[in-house]
């Protein structure tokens, strides 16, 4: 496995802007969504007449825009966010042609989120002081956290809490990879626990949701009483949004330490490729296996896997690793989730999750170490049970 020598790496900081400064910058994300819709409205007509139109043409369409009445207004703030506008529409373009992604949609206020991206070009940043174009001073940041050196200011925007946030990415010569141990684990995702690992251990899923769910009911029942469009209604939205804000923040606080902790103290970490969008389907389940948030869980990991120099092994969904007697390799029948513990015929008695985790640790390391192709126990043929991620398969 190939390990990246420098790590672009995205520094978040909140900070407290002045009237003033709230208000350019709103009005840079409405211009932002302005101009993105046009494009996309411009680049849709000509798609119904066979016809594709490039970045150029609508960077020249924006410049024509300008000089019209109607959207004089987009002259008066920065250029840069406008042209990043349309980058996306083209990044978004290209993965619709390349059939990676959906036909790209029209933003909207409401929903969309309020972000403008800058460049080099469009800020001054000196002595821990960021101003960006077109505004008077400096903006008010909160320094949270040390900052490397060479970072450049990316992109500012206001979550549906009406915090406000700047992202700064810079080269981290900080993230190097650990000394290698032998250390591995299997880790078994669950909801009565939030994981489950191949020593035993068992780490509790604290349901972050089901901690506030009845103060976010309230505050949802009280806005949906509101006038659609008063300012009361506005308030109570902005309410509920703070009480997701703070649900999201605690567990993304927690998956993050989680996650670090794991990756510092195992070479090779073991999992199970899960698909949480057809899971979700399941509506008795669906809000457990939302707050649990096992699809961030994985993203974190591999992100700080290959930033450390650790190995993250995926095993194939239909590997039975929960029906499969980690002792004698016996093959049980149907399991459905109530059975947590259960005996095989060898006599060994499994507690349902360890057993888990001890097969998927087998499964992983028999690639990992071996480059063994180890195929689930089933009738449906093909599929490899798991693979070492960013790896090539080696023949054995």
């Amino acid at each position: 496995m190939s390990y990246a020598t420098h790590v672009k790496r995205a520094f978040k900081y909140r900070f407290c802007p002045t009237d003033a400064q709230a208000a350019e910058l709103s009005r840079t994300f409405g211009c932002v969504r302005k101009v993105y819709n046009l494009a996309l409205a411009a680049r849709t007509e000509a798609w119904a007449r066979q016809e594709r139109v490039s970045y150029n043409q609508t960077s020249a369409m924006l410049t024509a825009w300008k000089k019209t009445e109607e959207l004089a207004f987009l002259s008066e703030v920065s250029s840069v966010p406008l042209q990043q506008a349309l980058r996306h529409l083209q990044t978004a373009f290209t993965h619709f042609f390349a059939k990676r992604a959906k036909y790209p949609r029209f933003k909207s206020k409401r929903k969309s989120r309020a972000f403008a991206e800058y460049t080099s070009s469009a800020f001054t940043f000196r002595g821990g002081r960021l101003k960006l174009a077109k505004m008077a001073g400096p903006l008010d940041i909160v320094w949270s956290r040390p900052l490397p050196e060479g970072s450049v200011p990316r992109t500012v925007w206001r979550d549906a809490a009406g915090r406000w946030f700047v992202s700064m990415l810079c080269d981290d010569p900080r993230v190097k990879p650990l000394a290698a141990t032998d250390a591995a684990v299997g880790i078994d995702v669950g909801l009565d626990h939030l994981l489950t690992l191949s020593t035993g251990a068992k780490i509790a899923n604290p349901r972050h949701e089901r901690r506030d769910r009845a103060r976010l009911a309230r505050a949802q029942r009280n806005c949906a009483r509101k006038e659609k469009g008063s300012a009361n209604r506005e308030r109570a939205r902005g309410k509920a949004a703070r009480i997701h804000a703070r649900i999201t923040d605690r567990r993304r606080d927690g998956l993050r330490k989680l996650t670090t902790r794991l990756v510092r103290e195992n070479q090779t970490l073991v999992i199970e490729d899960l698909t949480v969008r057809n899971m979700v389907k399941n509506h008795r389940l669906a809000r457990a296996i939302s707050d649990a948030s096992w699809a961030e869980f994985r993203s974190l990991l591999e992100y700080k896997a290959a930033w450390y120099g650790r190995d993250v092994v995926v095993v194939d969904r239909f590997f039975p690793s929960s029906k499969l007697c980690s002792h004698c390799g016996t093959l049980q029948g149907k399991m459905p989730l109530s059975v947590r513990t259960w005996t095989c015929d060898c006599g060994t008695t499994h507690d349902r999750d360890v057993n888990a985790a001890k097969n998927l640790l087998a499964a992983g390391l028999a690639v990992s170490v071996c480059g063994a192709d180890v195929r689930p126990q089933r009738r449906t043929p093909g599929g490899q049970s798991a693979t070492k991620q960013k790896t090539p398969r080696r023949e054995p």
